[in-house]
């Protein structure tokens, strides 16, 4: 890691005293305190000229310029939805005992392996595994690029999925579209620049999933709400104009400003100042880019738009093109809930059904407007899950949470697409081909957005912190 922050986010970094003393000791003498006055000099003029959300140039040529994440909640099976296993129809119903110290907490009773309930076909030129249920996807097989090597650390929903969405198992650390966010700015200064389209119950682990942890106020996630207005109080109230407003707000400036010149080292203060101004200028910004009016009907029904099963997560589809139409730097989106602890056919039917349509949709859409080669589009959730039964037996089983094995799918952004990189073993129990940690994954997604995992890091606790918490490698066979 560099002792001192990186060309492109000198703005960002105010060092304490403590720091300062900090940098002198890790530094060559004078020839680092003079430059780190200069980056300090120049970071309180741009501050004046530029907000803290500036588009900012990156460490290295990007391949895309945003991500729309798509986090399956509750972990989808692989096994049931693109990593076939035929040697579990020879083994269905099996009893065995599990070996080896990584067990769901629900796991009891007996275990005995299970085949899939659906029939898998071979999609597109590449011929990419898709359970027979997925419609839609099937036709943009060859726009996808299959990741099967990855694993996490934690079993358990909360954890693994704070790790998935932020490197660390016990939260509190910035979420990957924070640090995105950090790194490279919004590219529209009227909204922000990670936004965030939850489930109405928000997932396990609630907002931290996309807090800003460490990083100034500025870089967490906004969510906008799925049902009723986006945004609580995003119309001003009856009789309050614009004009109104803006002298409110210019009052409330000055008082901040005075108060944060005697308390420069409170950066919550000026983050929530930036965030009153914000969401002024989104006022202007956010009733147009919901008004799925201006869409014609054609692509309101291609997302699934109208129809009962594919409504909700079609117009969140629907919505992260427009966002990233806008130049919003990274958007996820969430459905869940994936935990299929029994009755797997139906409950990853439904879920399937749910969002089958609106994601090749939104594939599709992204390719046809030019956007899909800046874009990166994940989808992923926190874990696979296993290949035996869950908690039930007879014919209402299900699966328990599987770290080791896992399917994440990546699009567009410079990923390799038609390809299905690495495997798991002939059971789906574990990855054994370009097995890689999440770590590795998350320097991957950053490198694609052109930010070296190494470079983008931020004083915090007595040392430079990081997405991968203590470094990764690029998994390359990835890449295009």
């Amino acid at each position: 890691m560099t002792p001192f922050p990186c060309a492109g986010h000198r703005a960002l970094w105010a060092p304490t005293r403590r720091e300062f003393i900090y940098s002198l000791g890790a530094s060559i003498g004078s020839v680092a305190l003079t430059a780190l006055l200069a980056r300090n000099a120049a970071a309180a003029i741009t501050s004046t000229v530029a907000g803290p959300l500036a588009p900012k140039p990156g460490h290295l040529p990007a391949k895309a310029k945003n991500c729309i994440f798509l986090m399956m909640e509750g972990g989808p099976s692989h096994i049931d939805t693109f990593d076939p296993k035929p040697k579990l129809a020879a083994l269905h119903l099996n009893e065995f005992t599990r070996e080896g110290k990584m067990k769901s907490a629900m796991e009891s009773g007996k275990r005995y392996y299970v085949q899939s309930p659906f029939k898998f076909r071979k999609c597109g030129q590449s011929g990419a595994d898709m359970a027979e249920n997925w419609e839609h996807l099937q036709r943009v097989a060859d726009d996808l690029c299959f990741y099967r090597g990855c694993q996490v650390d934690s079993v358990n929903h909360p954890t693994a999925m704070y790790q998935m969405n932020t490197g660390n198992r016990f939260g509190g650390d910035p979420a990957l579209g924070a640090w995105v966010n950090y790194g490279l700015g919004s590219l529209n200064q009227d909204l922000p620049g990670f936004i965030v389209l939850p489930e109405v119950s928000y997932p396990q682990g609630g907002a931290a999933n996309w807090g800003n942890g460490f990083l100034p106020a500025h870089f967490q996630g906004t969510p906008l709400r799925p049902k009723g207005s986006p945004i609580l109080d995003l119309t001003p109230p009856a009789g309050i104009t614009r004009g109104h407003q803006r002298q409110n707000l210019d009052l409330l400036a000055q008082l901040n400003a005075s108060h944060h010149a005697a308390h420069p080292e409170h950066d919550e203060l000026a983050a929530r100042t930036e965030a009153y101004e914000l969401a002024f200028r989104m006022q202007m910004q956010v009733p147009g880019i919901l008004d799925f009016d201006q869409e014609s009907a054609a692509v309101k029904e291609s997302y699934g738009i109208g129809s009962d099963a594919t409504d909700a997560f079609g117009r969140k589809c629907l919505m992260a093109r427009r966002l990233v139409e806008k130049g919003v730097r990274f958007v996820q989106l969430y459905a869940g809930t994936w935990d299929s602890h029994d009755y797997i056919e139906r409950a990853h039917g439904n879920l399937v059904r749910n969002v089958d349509k609106p994601i090749a949709a939104l594939i599709a859409d992204l390719k046809q407007r030019g956007l899909l080669e800046n874009t990166l589009v994940v989808w992923c959730g926190e874990f696979g899950r296993s290949p035996d039964n869950g908690v039930r037996g007879g014919t209402a089983y299900g699966r328990d949470h599987n770290p080791k094995a896992m399917t994440i799918w990546m699009a567009g952004g410079g990923v390799k697409a038609g390809h299905v990189i690495g495997a798991t073993d002939e059971i789906g129990a574990e990855a054994v081909d370009c097995v890689h940690h999440v770590r590795d994954l998350h320097v991957t997604l950053l490198r694609l957005l052109g930010l070296d995992d190494n470079r983008l890091t931020y004083f915090h606790g007595g040392r430079f912190k990081q997405l991968s918490q203590f470094g990764g490698e690029v998994i390359k066979e990835l890449i295009a």
